[in-house]
């Protein structure tokens, strides 16, 4: 297979585009559209997000130090790429969108009520990187969607049409591959029958 080489640059794809909600304090709130987020620490739950420092929610953040994560799915496509391209600064987006407010339970900022889960996160640290600054958070409170719950109790988030990016592209999550250890494990071995 051939190479080529090109300068470097962001080439990580796919990636989560997640919808987040912030709030100043004085009470106004935004939401914008974060591709550059991930898992960080499992223990204390910690995310980043990174956001240009020119973005309207950029000072909600930094000032509040309180964020939600909402994450995205086929039916919030559209929202999704709307709240990338426009600002808040110059319309609410929640209304221009139909995205319905609700109220988190640790943090000031709101939550996507059609988001299936809500991350609720406390900014500990923010790193200035250059273009985007890094804003480390703990994880305070997660909301999820009971439409995704089964009788038993279990979550079935993978139902949700969970949304990626790849490349400028946004694509729908689709068929399973495989699980998480499914290289080293054994196969089951079938009971035989007594004839």
């Amino acid at each position: 297979m051939a190479k080529q080489s090109w300068k470097p640059g962001n080439m990580l794809y796919p990636v989560p585009a997640v919808l987040v909600t912030c709030q100043d304090k004085q009470g106004n709130d935004n939401v914008l559209t974060v591709a550059w987020a991930g898992t960080v620490c499992s223990d204390p739950a910690m995310l980043s997000i990174s956001v240009r420092k020119e973005r309207y929610s950029y000072h909600m953040i930094k000032e509040s130090g309180e964020f939600v994560v909402n994450l995205t799915t086929e039916a919030l496509m559209r929202a999704t790429d709307y709240c990338g391209v426009r600002s808040g600064r110059d319309e609410d987006k929640f209304k221009a969108m139909g995205l319905t407010k609700g109220s988190a339970r640790e943090v000031k900022a709101p939550v996507i009520m059609e988001s299936p889960v809500n991350i609720e996160c406390r900014v500990k640290q923010v790193l200035e990187l250059g273009s985007h600054d890094l804003f480390i958070a703990e994880v305070v409170n997660v909301q999820i969607s009971e439409e995704y719950m089964d009788e038993k109790g279990s979550f079935h988030l993978n139902e949700a049409d969970l949304l990626a990016y790849s490349h400028g592209e946004y694509y729908k999550l689709g068929k399973k591959l495989g699980t998480f250890g499914c290289s080293v494990r054994k196969p089951a071995h079938k009971k035989k029958r007594n004839a």
